[in-house]
């Protein structure tokens, strides 16, 4: 084969695990699930945008900075850990943690990491 049958074959190969990914995803996945992780999702791009603008335009109150790139880092684990407890796939692994336990955890959680972050912030 040709150099570029070889990388037409790879892009084609790619794109159709690409979309294999999404399509069992989208069927397989609960909408409990899918709305866990489109919030991840925007931490992940909040966190971004708020990186790319310290570094591009300033970083001048850097303490409001790392105060709110933590806020993005702390939720953004407790919610991948709220989507691990409540996923029905895990279940035999959190079977003392119900869903609504794993809820208040995670509220809980998310109160307290938001008021050291206010804090921080002075």
């Amino acid at each position: 084969m040709a150099p570029k049958a070889q990388t037409a074959a790879r892009s084609s190969s790619f794109n159709s695990a690409i979309t294999n990914l999404f399509h069992a995803y989208d069927a397989q996945t609960p909408p409990q699930l899918k709305f866990i992780d489109s919030f991840l999702v925007f931490l992940m791009l909040s966190g971004i945008v708020q990186f790319a603008y310290c570094v591009l335009v300033t970083n001048f109150p850097f303490n409001a900075f790392i105060a709110g790139f933590a806020s993005n880092v702390g939720q953004f684990v407790l919610t991948a850990s709220l989507r691990s407890q409540v996923n029905p796939e895990n279940r035999k692994e959190f079977k003392d943690v119900s869903p609504e336990r794993a809820f208040a955890d995670f509220v809980v959680g998310s109160i307290v990491l938001h008021f050291f972050v206010y804090n921080f912030l002075g």
